[in-house]
């Protein structure tokens, strides 16, 4: 999601300076696949151990969704005729790119995935991983500058990235049959098809798939989960610091926001077809972050700017629906896919959000109501509100006006509405249904490239995408694994905790000195993933209790009342 500004410059100044550790092996002819569509020209590069592996990068999977296709449903790629280079990464989607802080021109001919694997033959089966990249639904892509593979092929896994819509391009919705919303998602669920049909070429087992995120990925997962577009497309998931409850998860008013978008790029109208033209019509460039500016006063000061996002969609005759009711009543009502489940967040999550929370100070002390998650505050009296309000800036800070100084109670404030609590209220839920295992990341080291660099050392815990740091072979984790072998025995543990859930449905499949035990309700086991990893029991339960309380007394579905 949202990474300190600070950060993110380092970073793309890394990216232009240090090249990808895996290189093209100029002794070994670039290899030729064949899937449902054509064949596929791709390269052979080298593991950290110096092995080879084989890279496809740039695989259209989608049409591309231009003029008349602009925010409809994805339509699959055409077969052709010939070899087709996937070399080098495809365009990525027109975007704000928060690792650069600017526009992205990229290209709307965009649907592409990325697939690395150690074998191309079919008979190999072997598990395969697709990662959904996060960005808050506004930027990003499955690129490996950020998601190389190498970390995950110390073990046997088949990696797979995608890019897919984002932002207006990916989930305008105007309750039409022309535009009902969730094309990004639509363009997720194309890939996973593309995945289930085409997988075996490059040795991949289709009935052995995992699909996992982080942030908006993790989000998107677990809307994979309740989506009946997806149902049959993997075999286990793996959500890394969001699920599809939280407020910034879900379109909130998103006809309205639609038309304020029109408005701000200059068709003041009422007319949806009018909209459409408009915005058909408009450059993408001018559709990438025009979400901020689509606030209403009240957005400005409460929760994450986070606006074009999945929606419960209308149903037409003829269209697939990616959601069609609310999330927490799909899961309560046992629909949903129910395969095990890895789900987990950061010790401090809300770290990432301090600088943001002291600007507001001012506000937030005089009026803690805007404390209140939007899911809530929606649906509350007002007077309810300012009660709601008090009791938050009573738990989190004693009653007391907070400083710059707080950062810590701003961090775990932040950390429990935007992450914590509906990780738990999601788990809370599904775990009847299927082996759940509950984690949290807390690991203080080099690789925590956020939290380093955002001046709040002090703070205890892991920041908001430092966990990516652990899994992903990019140019700065390379700079400070190459000579750390500490850090080299962790990041082969938590990938080792990933890959072997992939494999089997269980972290820990072979008895040894550590056991991740299934999440219950009567053990409420977790593993506190750090230096010191081991097995506890009620994770954040005093925060937890807190929240349970606070969304029993508005009404909503909550762990303290759920029926699983």
């Amino acid at each position: 999601m949202f990474i300190i500004k600070s950060v993110e410059k380092i970073l793309f100044r890394t990216k232009q300076t240090v090249r990808c550790f895996s290189t093209i092996d100029s002794s070994k002819e670039n290899p030729v696949v064949t899937v449902k569509q054509g064949k596929l020209r791709g390269a052979v590069k080298k593991c950290l151990d110096g092995s080879p592996y084989y890279s496809f990068k740039g695989i259209r999977y989608g049409q591309p969704p231009v003029g008349e296709l602009r925010f409809k449903a994805p339509l699959p790629v055409k077969p052709w005729e010939g070899i087709r280079d996937a070399i080098e990464h495809g365009p990525v989607c027109p975007q704000f790119d928060m690792t650069i802080i600017d526009f992205v021109e990229g290209n709307e001919d965009c649907l592409s995935l990325n697939v690395y694997t150690k074998s191309l033959q079919p008979s190999s089966k072997i598990p395969v991983m697709v990662y959904i990249h996060g960005g808050a639904f506004i930027s990003g892509s499955g690129n490996a500058e950020t998601y190389g593979p190498e970390y995950f092929f110390q073990h046997d896994v088949i990696i797979v990235t995608i890019n897919y819509r984002l932002e207006v391009l990916g989930f305008l919705c105007l309750d039409t049959p022309e535009v009902p919303g969730n094309a990004g998602m639509k363009d997720q669920v194309l890939a996973l098809r593309w995945v289930k049909e085409n997988i075996s070429t490059f040795g991949g087992d289709p009935d052995n798939i995992t699909i996992f995120g982080e942030s908006a990925g993790a989000a998107s997962v677990t809307y994979h989960m309740v989506s009946p577009m997806s149902q049959g497309l993997f075999n286990k998931a793996i959500a890394q610091s969001g699920v599809c409850l939280s407020y910034w998860s879900i379109a909130h008013n998103p006809v309205e926001r639609a038309f304020r978008a029109g408005k701000v790029l200059g068709k003041d109208t009422k007319d949806a077809n009018e909209l459409l033209q408009y915005l058909r019509s408009a450059p993408a460039r001018d559709l990438a972050k025009v979400g901020i500016k689509t606030r209403t006063p009240d957005e400005k000061l409460r929760g994450l700017p986070i606006y074009f996002t999945p929606t419960i969609e209308k149903k037409f005759e003829g269209q697939e629906q990616f959601l069609t009711e609310d999330p927490a009543d799909l899961i309560l009502a046992g629909k949903v896919s129910k395969v095990p489940l890895l789900i987990g967040y950061n010790s401090a999550e809300g770290l990432v959000i301090v600088s943001d929370h002291v600007k507001k100070l001012a506000i937030l002390n005089k009026d803690p109501s805007y404390l209140v998650p939007r899911d809530i505050a929606t649906t509350v009296s007002k007077e309810k509100l300012v009660e709601f309000g008090q009791r938050i800036k009573q738990f989190y800070f004693g009653g007391k006006d907070a400083t710059k100084d707080d950062a810590q109670a701003i961090t775990d404030v932040q950390t429990d509405i935007n992450f914590m609590y509906q990780t738990h209220r999601f788990l809370q839920f599904f775990q009847s249904m299927a082996p759940v295992f509950l984690y949290n990341f807390d690991y203080a080291t080099d690789l925590n490239i956020v939290k380093n660099v955002s001046g709040l050392g002090n703070v205890k815990g892991a920041c908001h995408a430092d966990d990516l740091f652990y899994m992903f072979h990019s140019a700065m984790s390379r700079n400070y694994l190459d000579n750390n072998e500490e850090l080299k025995k962790i990041v082969y543990q938590i990938t080792k905790f990933w890959v072997d859930f992939a494999k089997t449905g269980n972290p820990t499949p072979t008895k040894g000195s550590l056991e991740w035990r299934p999440y219950t309700p009567a053990t409420k086991e977790y593993l506190l993933l750090n230096q010191d990893t081991k097995l506890l029991n009620n994770l954040d339960k005093e925060r937890v209790d807190f929240w349970n309380k606070l969304y029993a007394d508005a009404g909503k579905p909550c762990v303290a009342k759920s029926s699983l």
